[in-house]
């Protein structure tokens, strides 16, 4: 099991924090999502691309609940947080001048709501479950396969101050190890980091308590590459852990199954990975408590079918799309739709209160 000195210091901090005794009412407390995961949770549909097809005749409808005549509405009842930026929920929380699942996200959780919502989002590009977010009960991989990593590195390492005519220093055994699981322990310090300075974060909440409500899983394109074996087991190590950081045995969780194949059936490592996150769904203890959701079935079909050719149409190509398939083609619909089933499937699994 990982158990780095870093990682016991933030389970602690929330065990303080999660512990404070609470008789708040409804209009006291701040009902709390964490939205983690690779680069689709990150977000990739252009702002441009959803300024266009909020005025667009043809799809301004699919928009019109997000804005107030004609500007974005930014809400004032839904926050978030993700990385360097932080306020309240409209447009371009994704990467940088993008959006994602988020908006929807938080638009069905702050109608469901009377009490404020608050959106937390660790997610980080090019990282695998396999790696930089396993987790700790998960343990290390074999000693053989941490080895050869370690000698291809090292290799790599060689090639590279050859090339550039450095001499930086060659990879060690600790380095290896001490990337398995340093995106899960990066996830827990930007948690700790909102849980502890939350009010000065978003002085609107001031004096409110937070309220852990659920956690959101995209993520899944790097483990196609070699991992896609061990995807289902580390899921259910991932699930396992969070909960317990979190004091939280039947915290509900929503898991973004990858779709990127849109129309097409998936095949090879991506089916793999798939199966392994919807086998979610069938886990004795995690039955009421966790739902794989499928993104493949809500593709947005006018990207999809203009995608092979965009290259020769880029005018109407930026009217639809605004990046590859790998980023869901950077569709605007594309990860509106998503957002928006993770927010009911969300609220199908909380409590009834």
């Amino acid at each position: 099991m990982i158990r780095s000195p870093l990682l016991i210091c933030v389970i602690v901090m929330f065990t303080a924090l999660l512990a404070t005794p609470s008789r708040c009412v409804a209009a006291d407390t701040v009902k709390v999502f964490i939205l983690a995961g690779q680069s689709n949770m990150e977000g990739k549909a252009q702002n441009k691309l959803l300024e266009h097809q909020a005025t667009d005749e043809k799809t301004k409808a699919l928009f019109a609940h997000l804005r107030k005549g004609d500007e974005w509405i930014v809400r004032d009842d839904v926050f978030i947080k993700f990385l360097d930026r932080k306020g309240g929920l409209t447009i371009g929380y994704g990467s940088r001048d993008r959006t994602g699942v988020e908006l929807e996200f938080g638009t069905v959780l702050g109608n469901h709501f009377d009490e404020p919502v608050l959106l937390i989002k660790p997610a980080w590009g090019g990282h695998s479950l396999f790696k930089n977010f396993r987790p700790p009960s998960a343990g290390l991989p074999s000693e053989e396969k941490l080895e050869a990593e370690l000698a291809n590195a090292k290799k790599d390492r060689k090639t590279n101050n050859e090339k550039r005519n450095r001499n930086d220093p060659l990879p060690t055994m600790n380095d290896i190890k001490g990337a398995y699981g340093s995106s899960y322990r990066n996830m827990m310090m930007e948690i700790a980091g909102v849980y502890a300075n939350y009010s000065t974060m978003f002085p609107e909440l001031k004096g409110k308590q937070l309220q852990l409500a659920g956690f959101v899983w995209f993520q899944g394109w790097n483990d196609q590459y070699g991992a896609e074996g061990e995807y289902e087991s580390n899921m259910k190590h991932f699930i396992g852990d969070v909960r317990q950081a979190f004091r939280a045995p039947k915290l509900p969780f929503v898991i973004g199954v990858m779709g990127q194949n849109g129309s097409t059936p998936a095949k090879g490592a991506m089916h793999v990975v798939q199966q392994a996150q919807l086998a979610m769904n069938d886990v004795k203890e995690f039955q009421g408590t966790v739902k794989a959701i499928r993104t493949d079935v809500l593709v947005d079909t006018a990207a999809e079918k203009l995608y092979p050719t965009w290259k020769e149409n880029t005018k109407e190509w930026e009217k639809t799309g605004s990046d590859h398939p790998y980023h869901y083609l950077g569709s605007a619909i594309w990860f509106n739709r998503i957002g928006k089933a993770f927010g009911e499937a969300m609220l199908e699994m909380l409590p009834k209160e």
